[in-house]
């Protein structure tokens, strides 16, 4: 079991850190490349576009081939991505590559997921999941700290700097060899002597094993199957909350340091690193309190906190720069805590035959709103100026925190069997 965390959780600090390592080098590649407004924007959101694509597919094919066979494939494609990064020579290349990477990141979100649910306790399933998202900013921060001090301080170029992500997908692809499938699923397709061999291995209790013959054998899921009447509330809940936590993530923390430059501050290594660094600890409390206060108390409330804080930088048009600085603090931090809980839900309101198909389109449908916001950022920092924009993004979190508020469950300490049988209202 301690394998299984060490990769998974591994899966998503290289998510992380592919998607931070491009802010601190974007100046040399723009310079570089002759990268327009345009292209800039395209080649940082490019990880996220391509996880639409890799999401939905990863999603179906983990569901119906197994959790096994796309957890290996897709850190096969983040190890030849990275190493691709190192021999882009103008903006369309880079954007593929970039593009290639959000496959393997989106296959890694609908399968990585769904299989730590179905092997984790419910008695520390939130904890355990929310491991997952402390890995994913701690990647974000590492290369920020990483890309910022090897272009500063060293003569390594943008594209080397931007490589060094295959040190970590090579690592992971070592460590997956020879890791089991999801008793859960092998139970769900019939399989079930394969199920019972490989839970007695992986399962800590009789409890677990038991949830898991619940399940129903030869079980097919569709993607229709997302929109059924017992399942339409936790496709619309999931797919929402995602989207309006993480479209204004990405487009502040992408772009920290020049947000932090338009508000009068210093941005640079302290200010990025700050953002993420708070936001790490955000997502650390909430890992700590998940299993015992419960799911929607560490969803609702921040939600509005956020909304609140983003409405008054966009309304304060003169604010001085240390409040500036604070209420970007506070906003990274519950942000990243309601954060947390993106990882968790999926695994648990959707059953085991469409586990995959709804993480899958969950996330997908999440980075359409952080593509978009990480495309335009640039675009409405200087169109639209930064008050509009912080408005913007309060809006959106806005319509996050009413979401939750009408239609968060609460799965704390219930089985998976429990949890993923819709909503009951």
């Amino acid at each position: 079991m301690i394998r299984m965390i060490l990769v998974l959780t591994g899966g998503t600090f290289l998510d992380g850190y592919i998607l931070g390592i491009v802010g601190p080098v974007t100046s040399h590649m723009t310079a570089e490349l002759g990268i327009s407004l345009f292209w800039e924007g395209l080649i940082a959101a490019g990880a996220l576009f391509g996880i639409l694509i890799g999401s939905p597919l990863g999603g179906w094919a983990g569901d119906k081939f197994g959790r096994k066979p796309l957890f290996m494939l897709d850190i096969g494609l983040f190890v030849i991505a990275s190493v691709m990064q190192v021999f882009t020579n103008s903006p369309l290349e880079l954007f593929v590559v970039r593009l290639l990477m959000g496959i393997a990141i989106g296959a890694e979100y609908s399968v990585g997921w769904p299989m730590l649910s179905e092997f984790a306790p419910a008695r520390i399933r939130g904890q355990l999941m929310g491991l997952t998202l402390i890995a994913w900013y701690a990647g974000f921060m590492v290369a920020f700290v990483v890309g910022y001090l090897l272009d500063h301080y060293t003569g390594m170029s943008w594209r080397n700097i931007l490589g060094t992500s295959t040190f970590i997908a090579v690592a992971l692809f070592l460590g997956r060899l020879g890791m089991p499938e999801s008793p859960r699923w092998l139970w769900s397709k019939g399989r079930t002597k394969e199920a019972r061999t490989i839970a007695r291995r992986y399962m800590e209790s009789a409890s677990d094993m038991a949830d898991m013959e619940k399940e129903t054998t030869q079980a097919n899921g569709s993607f229709r199957m997302l929109f059924s009447r017992q399942y339409w509330r936790s496709t619309l809940f999931v797919s929402l909350f995602f989207f309006c936590v993480v479209t204004p993530y990405f487009a502040i923390a992408t772009f920290a340091d020049s947000v932090l430059q338009t508000f009068g501050l210093g941005g640079g290594l302290a200010g990025g690193v700050g953002l993420s660094a708070v936001a790490l600890a955000g997502s650390v409390l909430t890992v700590v309190l998940i299993d015992k206060a419960g799911r929607r108390v560490l969803t609702v409330p921040p939600q509005w906190i956020i909304t609140i804080i983003l409405a008054i930088l966009g309304l304060w048009a003169n604010a001085p720069g240390m409040v500036v600085l604070g209420l970007f603090l506070v906003f990274s931090f519950f942000n990243a805590g309601c954060g947390t809980l993106t990882c968790i839900y999926p695994g648990e309101v959707f059953p085991t035959e469409i586990r995959g198909i709804g993480t899958g389109f969950a996330a997908a449908f999440s980075r359409i709103g952080a593509g978009l916001g990480t495309f335009l950022m640039p675009w409405c920092m200087t169109n639209l100026g930064r008050s509009q924009t912080i408005l913007i993004a309060a809006g959106i979190a806005a319509i996050g925190a009413a979401i939750s508020q009408w239609l968060a469950p609460e799965t704390k300490g219930k089985s998976l069997s429990e949890t993923a049988t819709g909503f009951s209202h």
